[in-house]
């Protein structure tokens, strides 16, 4: 448990500031929230890509586990689809991770692009707008992207376990995730990347037959396109230079430009990472990494103290992405697998975590300036920004502020509309915020799936604390982590 002081203590917005103050953590907060009739500028509409987006407000893509095992929607999967409808926010990142090629699925339940295909695009398509257009009245300001991935190294695709597919082998990451130095046979050839580009070609086509107005390809977490941009080890086109370790990415984005007109091409992107950390006793450490050092697997990272941040490779990578018609990057950092504190700023860790081994809320602070500095230094592309949902009470107060500096263009939500979806259109109509549905980072939702249960909020989810036997499982599992 966090020794750190919790959210929910600070009665006032005024009270957490100057919480902020001593960690030298300069969240702004708004003192009032503003509804959108009072001229939030959360209620601004932005364009992307030629597309009007009704307010700032955008769900991240989150990982499912609950569809079936070919990797098709079930009921439970569309209902969080409705949820995110229902939100009240305009953009809906691609409501959750959908894997190209069942190699590359994160877990046996996630969706698969080849199983859904059209019909079961359409289906997430038709839930998530009908939600909208029932609530709202029309989803005519409405974007809503699909997530196209592969999940690399963390690739589980049945419940034997991980079956990893590299980019290439990390000095650290090989040891902290079981992967053996010496197999050549888990890397991928050149000739397997070229496949794994068509499959993301026909998947973004499958989305833009299902009526998707835009795709985003996930170059975060850890994931492959993300190793792939530190792939300074790997031999040939695909990595070595900037452009190799770029190439892969740039090229899934031509491809899927040239082959579905019209399409909005987004990317969310870790824009620095670290090393990776471990549970060592009742707390966190960074891996040993003294023999790693000049640090060359990093993106985002300086490679002579990797556990600090050089957003100089991030930007040049904005600026290209900006420049070959990519209109919008959902940025976020480092990797749930590798380093959950930095990524998601969490009060509990998930069970297979460790301690935060710092105030959460100066994670939170990481993430906000390295977007500031990515704002400041590439205009002209519309960036979503990510690690909100720590400040719970007062994720209106800080997402208000920061648009309103111009910090960012808009504010992402992910585990926070697991528990409390209704929270951008609360705010925007100028309605209390209901306290006991707000997300106060118990982590259930990541400890779930990874002991192989369905995704969702079960501390505060009514339909989740009653799913059965999920919720028996889970509390199970929590109090044998303990």
């Amino acid at each position: 448990m966090s020794t750190f002081p919790r959210i929910a203590r600070f009665r006032t917005a005024a009270d957490l500031r100057a919480h902020l103050a001593t960690l030298a953590a300069p969240i702004p907060l708004d003192d009032e929230i503003l509804s959108a009739a009072a001229g939030s500028p959360l209620a601004a509409p932005i364009g992307v890509g030629g597309f009007s987006v009704g307010n700032r407000w955008c769900i991240h893509p989150m990982e499912g586990w609950d569809a079936t095992l070919d990797g098709r929607p079930t009921d439970t999967l569309l209902r969080r689809w409705r949820r995110f409808g229902e939100s009240g926010a305009k953009l809906v990142w691609g409501g959750e991770a959908v894997s190209v090629v069942s190699e590359g699925r994160a877990n046996p339940n996630q969706l698969l692009a080849a199983s859904c295909g059209t019909a079961g695009f359409e289906a997430l398509h038709r839930e998530v707008h009908a939600a909208h257009h029932a609530r709202f009245g029309t989803t005519d300001d409405l974007l809503v992207a699909l997530q196209l991935t592969h999940s690399g190294r963390f690739s589980k695709p049945t419940a034997a376990g991980r079956e990893p597919r590299i980019a290439y082998h990390h000095p650290l990451l090989d040891a902290r995730h079981g992967v053996d130095p010496g197999d050549a046979a888990c890397v991928l050839t050149d000739d397997d990347v070229e496949r794994l580009i068509d499959a993301y070609v026909a998947a973004a086509r499958m989305a833009a037959a299902a009526g998707f107005r835009m795709v985003d390809i996930k170059a975060c977490h850890g994931y492959l396109l993300h190793e792939f941009l530190s792939a300074r080890r790997r031999p040939g086109r695909f990595g070595g230079d900037f452009a190799g370790r770029t190439r892969v990415l740039r090229t899934i984005i031509a491809r899927v430009q040239e082959e579905c007109p019209g399409m909005i091409v987004g990317v969310r992107l870790s824009l620095f990472d670290t090393v990776p950390w471990h549970k060592v006793g009742d707390h966190g450490e960074p891996w040993p990494h003294a023999d790693a050092v000049p640090y060359d697997c990093g993106f985002g990272v300086d490679e002579r103290d990797p556990l600090e941040i050089d957003l100089a490779e991030p930007i040049r990578l904005l600026e290209i992405l900006r420049d070959a018609g990519v209109p919008t990057v959902n940025l976020s950092a480092g990797s749930p697998y590798t380093v959950p504190h930095v990524q998601r700023p969490a009060a509990f860790p998930p069970s297979d975590g460790y301690p935060p081994p710092e105030d959460p809320l100066l994670g939170v602070w990481r993430q906000i300036d390295a977007c500031r500095q990515a704002k400041a230094a590439v205009p002209g592309l519309v960036l979503v920004g990510s690690g909100f949902t720590y400040l719970q009470d007062y994720v209106a107060h800080a997402a208000q502020a920061v648009v309103r500096a111009g910090w960012i263009d808009m504010v992402g939500l992910g585990r926070m509309v697991l528990s409390y979806p209704d929270l951008p259109a609360d705010t925007l109509a100028g309605t209390a915020p209901t306290r006991g549905l707000v997300c106060r980072t118990f982590s259930d939702c990541t400890t779930a799936p990874r002991k192989g249960l369905r995704s969702g909020c079960y501390p505060l989810d009514v339909f989740y604390k009653r799913l059965e036997p999920e919720a028996t499982t889970l509390k199970h599992a929590k109090a044998a982590a303990t």
